[in-house]
């Protein structure tokens, strides 16, 4: 019989193939977005050259129905001059006062009246516009104008993308009895922000298109940050198993080591060899069932959150079993732990395995991080500090640069040490400890000086 084992890949593995990936879906997104942005700007470019000439007709045909109504009437009602001016007609008939056109049938507000009811009509009231009425042959100024005509025109002439001339022809119809009797003239309308006219038809567009290239973007920045995240899990991961396996196995050697020393029957024979070794046997049990108990304990406040069993505890009662419990490991690196409780009542209602494995969690890391060649100093006090208690972890090691210090409570993250490379951990001790204060509304803050210390405190409410 044959058997196909399948074994997961390493996270190492997994982590090479997504620091691999990751340049090349960032490319391959950017490409993606780019495209899309430059061909969304080529798709509106198109719709407001198109638009524009739409305003543009639109304006065309309503002008030109007032220029149609305008030849009409020149075309159909010869002028009769009044008696004062009849001397003057006869020595020169073929004056211009004489022979009228549109200009000295209509007043200014008139033609400008017409106009504006024609953008009315073209759904463009808020048009700007000018106008002027001149002979077609004759260069010498304008028959009617207003008043802003010439600066409008001399900016048409300069700016064709936002201003544009249109020009019209008043000759009287050919046939009519006015034919050759009125001078030929020409209408002048300057139409000034058309661009900006038709990029205000466009809001809703131009919404829409923001909006959606918002959303790309957006998605392409989530997209990317998920990738960076899961690279920076894959990382976790990776050091995660590997601290784990170094942090059970010296444990797992040690206790393997003093059973094998047991059945050596010289040592067997003695009581305090004996003694010595079951002793370590049971510390490094306690100390593998203290990190497993944190692991499970952070895998289920992940879950089902933290679930509090809250019972009156004296933390005088509390922390003298602490100090206890690492009065020998202080002792083989000759250093101390000095505990002042100061506070008139010590009795809070908390959650007493919790509350102790934060503490140990403290003190643990305070002997982790001692400074080479200095004996670790721990000072644990505790005072009454207003309606609460207030408690102080305080040590002599190497303590936290800026960074490190605004980043020790999280989950996974694990300072650099430096040349010290004997301290080892799961990276998740403080985060433990913060999870732990939180769950019971402690207020726990951090300092530290880099080559002096850390101090701890952590303000525990009377009413918890």
């Amino acid at each position: 019989m044959q058997f196909d084992w399948h074994q997961p890949a390493h996270p190492c593995v997994h982590l090479h193939a997504v620091k691999k990936a990751i340049p090349l879906i960032t490319i391959l997104i950017s490409l993606s977005l780019v495209g899309i942005i430059v061909i969304q700007v080529s798709l509106f470019q198109n719709m407001l050259s198109k638009k524009k000439e739409q305003v543009m007709e639109r304006q065309d045909e309503e002008i030109y129905k007032v220029v149609k109504d305008l030849v009409e009437d020149k075309s159909q009602h010869l002028f009769v001059p009044p008696p004062s001016l009849m001397s003057d007609w006869k020595r020169d008939p073929f004056s211009p006062l004489f022979r009228p056109g549109v200009a000295h049938r209509y007043t200014m507000p008139d033609i400008q009246r017409k106009l504006r009811n024609a953008f009315i009509k073209a759904g463009q009231p808020s048009t700007k516009f000018e106008f002027a009425i001149a002979y077609a042959s004759s260069t010498n100024g304008y028959e009617m104008a207003s008043p802003g005509f010439d600066e409008r025109f001399e900016q048409a002439m300069t700016d064709t993308l936002h201003n544009r001339i249109s020009a019209w022809d008043l000759s009287a119809l050919a046939g009519s009895d006015t034919e050759n009797l009125v001078p030929n003239e020409q209408l002048i309308v300057v139409i000034s922000d058309v661009k900006e006219y038709v990029i205000r038809s466009m809001h809703s567009l131009i919404a829409g298109l923001l909006l959606f290239t918002i959303i790309i973007i957006a998605a392409f920045t989530i997209t990317f940050r998920t990738l960076l995240h899961q690279k920076k899990l894959s990382e976790i991961k990776s050091d995660f198993i590997n601290n784990m396996t170094h942090e059970l196995k010296t444990p797992i050697s040690t206790i393997g080591l003093a059973a094998d020393l047991l059945r050596n029957e010289s040592i067997a024979s003695s009581a305090e060899q004996r003694n010595e070794l079951t002793d370590m046997i049971k510390s490094e049990n306690d100390r593998m069932d203290q990190q497993v108990q944190i692991i499970l304990d952070e895998a289920q406040m992940d879950r089902d959150g933290i679930h509090l069993k809250k019972t009156r505890v004296s933390l005088q009662e509390l922390l003298t079993t602490i100090r206890d419990r690492f009065k020998l490991k202080l002792e083989e690196d000759g250093g101390t732990l000095d505990l002042r409780i100061e506070c008139t009542d010590d009795i809070v209602m908390v959650d007493e395995r919790l509350i102790t494995n934060m503490f140990n969690n403290l003190v643990d890391n305070a002997i982790k991080y001692h400074r080479q060649a200095v004996p670790p100093a721990i000072i644990i006090t505790a005072r009454d500090f207003k309606k609460q208690i207030r408690i102080r972890v305080e040590d002599n090691g190497i303590g936290m640069n800026k960074e490190t210090l605004a980043r020790i409570f999280e989950r996974f993250y694990r300072a650099h040490t430096g040349n010290v490379h004997n301290v080892k951990g799961f990276g998740i001790g403080l985060s433990y400890v913060k999870s732990i204060a939180d769950a019971h509304r402690i207020r726990i803050k951090a300092e530290s000086n880099l080559g002096k210390g850390s101090v701890f405190t952590i303000d525990f409410p009377r009413n918890v």
